[in-house]
């Protein structure tokens, strides 16, 4: 499901899960224990910078716009060479759009003067991203689909949460004051 690049019994992994499902189990409106446990493989992951960026472009740089990252998920357009490639890229935009707008919200002021409509935009993003994985429900992706069809419904509700996640994390003081995301993440 999520890359996993951490492994389960990590301490992280373990510290986001508890912050994670605490907070997502506070409200019915994600009271998934998957999604939860999804969601913080997410978080683990994208501790990771490298992981955050890991979308390519053909010269192997690394693609930090999701406009850049949805021409690169395009099978006809882009660079997408296969049907697994366009859901790997469909899928990290899904995560990393909803990574930006629960945990760092602020960071639509980047995008265009109207911050409440980039936010949007990048919601948009996301959504659409995980409802076209959760499409692809054939062979060894076909028990993964589900989950994906509600992340994409509850997407809203899944960034709201972790709003609440960032809220306990700098209650338990585990982020730095004053942290800001890089600039630039869609159109």
């Amino acid at each position: 499901m999520s890359t996993n690049a951490v492994p389960a019994e990590n301490p992280l992994r373990k510290l986001f899960e508890e912050i994670v499902y605490g907070c997502y189990s506070q409200t019915s409106e994600v009271n998934d224990a998957e999604i939860s446990s999804y969601v913080a493989g997410i978080l683990t992951d994208f501790a990771e910078t490298e992981q955050l960026y890991r979308i390519r472009d053909r010269r192997g740089r690394p693609l930090r716009e999701v406009s850049d990252m949805l021409v690169a998920s395009d099978p006809v357009y882009g660079d997408a060479y296969s049907f697994p490639r366009e859901r790997e890229v469909r899928k990290h935009i899904g995560d990393f759009s909803l990574f930006f707008a629960g945990m760092f919200p602020e960071s639509a002021q980047w995008l265009r003067r109207n911050q409440q409509e980039s936010l949007e935009a990048l919601k948009r993003a996301g959504k659409e991203s995980y409802y076209i994985v959760s499409q692809f429900n054939i062979f060894e992706f076909e028990q993964e689909a589900p989950l994906f069809a509600r992340l994409a419904d509850g997407f809203d509700a899944c960034a709201n949460g972790l709003t609440q996640v960032r809220k306990e994390l700098d209650r338990r003081r585990l982020l730095p004051h004053n942290v800001t995301p890089p600039p630039k993440l869609l159109m």
